[in-house]
């Protein structure tokens, strides 16, 4: 891909940095709502193993290995994968290390990833965190999430 984009390997390497910031960020958002929204820090990241074991993870209130580690695993890697195509994309333009440019394009992966999630995933590999969070909330994560990119990507390029 040419334009403002960057190779394969190096979109790979970055964006599992971001994707883990972006993660991390999201998780700790995950946590506070969740514990807001259904009394339980780890409802909702527990959710999100429910493309395992159906409905029954979107009631579960305490960690376990089961739900919580399987919930964050899949979790953490949807970040990655959209951190991935994040650095693919936008790459060239993020090695700009201006925020006027990192946030608008962390902005717009956030949004076609919400957009991808809800609007054209089925209901079974849906995140399943909406299922413990309010919609404000959701959406909320979904800031935590765009700002782990930005954060991330300006902090990777701070040495270039």
């Amino acid at each position: 891909m040419q334009g403002n984009g960057t190779d394969w390997g190096t979109s790979i390497k970055r964006g599992l940095v971001s994707g883990t910031t972006a993660s991390v960020a999201s998780t700790a958002a995950l946590a506070a709502l969740g514990k807001r929204d259904s009394g339980s820090a780890v409802a909702p990241v527990n959710a999100v193993s429910h493309w395992f074991f159906g409905d029954k993870a979107a009631r579960q209130e305490r960690p376990t290995k089961k739900y919580t580690l399987t919930g964050y695993a899949i979790h953490h890697a949807s970040a990655v994968f959209w951190a991935v195509l994040f650095e693919r994309v936008f790459g060239k333009l993020l090695d700009s290390r201006q925020a006027r440019s990192v946030l608008p394009a962390a902005a717009a992966t956030t949004a076609v990833a919400c957009f991808t999630d809800y609007k054209l995933t089925p209901e079974r590999f849906q995140p399943g965190f909406e299922k413990r969070l309010t919609t404000p909330s959701v959406a909320a994560v979904y800031v935590a999430f765009g700002l782990g990119l930005a954060a991330a990507a300006l902090l990777l390029r701070h040495d270039d």
